[in-house]
Parts: structure tokens; sequence; C-alpha cells
């Protein structure tokens, strides 16, 4: 296995002032979580038991997305543990990170491999709460990327578009959000988290063929886990993802609170 501490790496165009601080990459390797960054510092007891926890949840028979599971399982995966979600703080550390996540695609095997963001507060007492972070968050993370790259060229920066995804350092994302008042129970999580998926991974799966079977056996597992799938799942290109992004049943006029901005020169 390579050893994740001097795989070469870009130079990161996050690192800021207040990036170092807030930055928190973790990576499971040889059964243990380390920060392949900064070996030499131990990962937190919050991060560890968020580690421990996220893993239990995906790894459950009864959990329905197979793309995460594989993920785990393999170790394709990095953590980050952030402070306020939304914040300036947060947003410093979580771009850091994302732009190493992206530089570490090279090096995971299998077919998937994700990014989960947690962070320690707001608890959101509504679903329309956690959506109004997530989007914020996600907005927050766009104006500092415009600085440094374009929209992902392969996706919509559109977001009633239906072939739009969430772009940051020009790498189309697909973003699920859980948090503890999801009536979802697969995206039901003591803490609020936002999990990247790269898009391409998605369209590799179409390309094979292989894209269906798989959304058939998500499908299948969230009907026998809560007698119902998620009325806002459908293919890219039917309608856009973001109405699936925080996990709440979105009314049929809802519009998306995020706007997208030009690259700044």
């Amino acid at each position: 296995m390579t050893d994740l501490s001097i795989r070469p790496r870009r130079s990161n165009p996050f690192n800021s002032k207040l990036a170092p601080a807030n930055s928190s990459y973790a990576a499971y390797q040889d059964e243990e979580l380390i920060h392949p960054l900064a070996p030499h510092l131990a990962p937190s007891s919050l991060t560890e038991q968020v580690h421990e926890s996220f893993r239990q949840l995906v790894l459950d028979p009864k959990f329905s997305c197979v793309g995460a599971k594989s993920a785990i399982a393999r170790g394709s995966y990095r953590l980050g543990q952030y402070g306020t979600l939304a914040s300036v703080e947060a947003t410093a550390g979580l771009a850091y990170d994302l732009y190493e996540f992206v530089q570490d695609q090279a090096g995971f095997e299998g077919e998937f491999s994700t990014l989960f963001a947690t962070f320690t507060d707001p608890v959101p007492g509504t679903e329309k709460e956690f959506e109004s972070l997530l989007w914020a968050q996600l907005q927050r993370l766009h104006e500092l990327d415009r600085a440094h790259h374009r929209w992902d060229p392969a996706v919509s920066s559109d977001p009633d578009d239906p072939e739009f995804s969430f772009s940051f350092a020009e790498r189309g994302f697909f973003v699920v959000g859980l948090h503890p008042k999801s009536s979802r129970l697969t995206r039901r999580f003591a803490w609020p988290t936002l999990v990247f998926n790269l898009h391409e991974q998605f369209e590799r799966l179409r390309e094979s063929g292989h894209y269906k079977r798989m959304q058939s056996v998500i499908r299948e597992r969230e009907l026998a886990l809560q007698g119902s799938i998620n009325a806002n799942l459908s293919n890219f290109g039917e309608q856009s993802e973001a109405r699936q992004y925080s996990g709440r049943r979105v009314e049929a006029g809802w519009r998306c609170p995020f706007s997208v901005g030009r690259k700044i020169s």
C-alpha cells in the first residue's frame, strides 16, 4: 500500500491563514485513522468517534447506498471534521481538504471514493433548516473556488438545469446531506454531514452499463428499510440533482438557493 504521507502533491490554492487551523483531512489506513498531510498529529477523540459512527452507519446491512459501502469497505474515502456548518472557518478547512481529496483520486481502489465532511454544530431542528445550511455551505465553497477554477464543463452550473452538479476544483460533485432530523433513515446521522461524490464516477458506471443495476439495488433497499423511496430521486438529465442534496422532499416549485459567479480573473 502506498504511504499516504509521502505521495507527491500539487500546491493547494486554498492555503489561507484560516485553512491550517481548520483542516481535518483524515484517512483510514491499516485499520488506523491518520492525518496523511500531518502524520505526526493524532486525530481527536471526536474525530475518532464520528469516524467509527459513520462506518457503522454505512456498513450496516440495511444501509441502501452500495457505492458508499464499497468506498468504506476499501478505505477509498476521506473524513473531515469541522466546526460550525457554513461558517468562514469551516469553509476554509473544507476547501483545503476537498482539494486534497481531488488530488488523491489516482490512489483510490475500486469504482467509488467519497469525502464526508461532518460538523459539530449547529444541530438543525428541521429538514428545512438543514437544507438552508447545506446550500449556504456550498455557496461559500463556490465563492472561494471561483477565484481559482472554472465550473466543471462536463456539468451545468445552473441549479435548475437537469444536468447540474456542484463543482469544485473543476470537478463535478453529487452532494449528499445527512443530519439527525432527516425523514430518510439512511440520511439520518448524529452530526450534520455533507458527503462529496465525484460526478465522473456515475458517468463511468453509465458507460459500463452498471449504473441502472446499482440504482435498482439502492431503491430495493430503500423500499425494504423505509417502505418508500425518496420522492426526489431521478436520473441525471431528467431533473436537477440539486433537489436531492438535502434529502428533504422538496415542493414542485422549489428553487435552489444557490447562484454561480464567473471565475475571478
